[in-house]
């Protein structure tokens, strides 16, 4: 028996007057509605309408609860009314986390945008290099760079991460331009020093470079070696060395001449970006717009 609907008919039945009217204006038959009203009663153990062949009346607490019964559809339409409005214009508050580089450079300029599309919608951004939890850290959803390991997340992919080699012209006019791999063992090379548990971690620092003759690993001289890319784009500008770093922070400083781009036949590592989240059956409006966003925007 689906109460919420007899609830609503024996509703219908008291606001029409009478069986016949309600079952017009439900379509239905008579002897349903009946049938409906019969099966209510019997699961309450009571009467709710006194039936004559002229007339109906609500008995006592067929009065009482006939209020209720208003009280509790009204409640659940505003429910209903407030998921579907929900779904139409997310809203709430979103928390993400994405590596430094990548929200700094990519992410953030996009919020932008998504934030103008979905005004409704708070985001709570946490900028870290580090592997969270998203279920323990409570978030929603995550940017990962790299292979990914075997866990119970979706993941979508977007566009490659992809590395170039730079060096400022003051630099290349003291120590010329390497023309090959090899020659960049003749030169002062700015390393991103990466975390032990890092796939990119080596106790010697080597870019990898890929030709037309396959990869090559390069040892590399560094005078200078540190954790934030931001930190070896400075030094690079400042002429201190060669530096290989996302193509998405040097492209810039590359059209305007301020780094030049190295070696553009050899090809660094790219890396996979993926957008990961939780398996959800019932995903919030808030974080299907998001997913929807970035794989558009990022489109691998």
């Amino acid at each position: 028996m689906d109460v919420l609907r007899a609830m609503g008919l024996f509703v219908r039945v008291v606001d029409t007057g009478s069986l016949t009217a309600a079952a017009a204006a439900c379509d239905l038959s008579p002897t349903m509605v009946g049938n409906h009203l019969q099966a209510l009663e019997d699961r309450l153990g009571t009467r709710l309408i006194s039936r004559t062949t002229r007339r109906q009346n609500l008995t006592d607490f067929g009065k009482i609860y006939y209020d209720r019964c208003v009280e509790i559809l009204g409640l659940v339409g505003d429910a209903e009314a407030l998921a579907l409005e929900t779904q139409t214009s997310p809203k709430g508050r979103l928390r993400i986390t994405a590596p430094v580089t990548f929200a700094v450079e990519c992410l953030m300029p996009a919020l932008a945008d998504y934030a103008a599309i979905y005004p409704g919608i708070d985001l709570d951004l946490v900028i870290t290099d580090a592997v969270v939890d998203l279920a323990e850290a409570g978030f929603e959803a995550a940017i990962r760079l790299g292979n990914l390991p075997t866990s119970d997340l979706i993941a979508r992919p977007l566009a490659p991460y992809r590395l170039m080699i730079c060096a400022s012209p003051d630099y290349l006019e003291r120590r010329g331009t390497p023309l090959q791999p090899d020659d960049l063992g003749r030169h002062d090379c700015l390393a991103y020093s990466y975390g032990a548990r890092s796939e990119w971690h080596s106790a010697q620092a080597i870019w990898r470079l890929t030709g037309s003759d396959g990869e090559i690993n390069v040892p590399l001289t560094s005078r200078l070696q540190a954790d934030n890319a931001e930190a070896l784009r400075r030094a690079a500008l400042a002429g201190m060395g060669i530096v290989m770093l996302p193509e998405m922070m040097l492209s810039d400083d590359v059209a305007r001449s301020r780094l030049v781009h190295l070696l553009a036949d050899y090809s660094p590592p790219v890396r996979p970006t993926n957008l990961l989240y939780l398996r959800d059956r019932h995903m919030s409006s808030k974080l299907r717009s998001f997913i929807d966003f970035m794989v558009e925007r990022f489109a691998a």
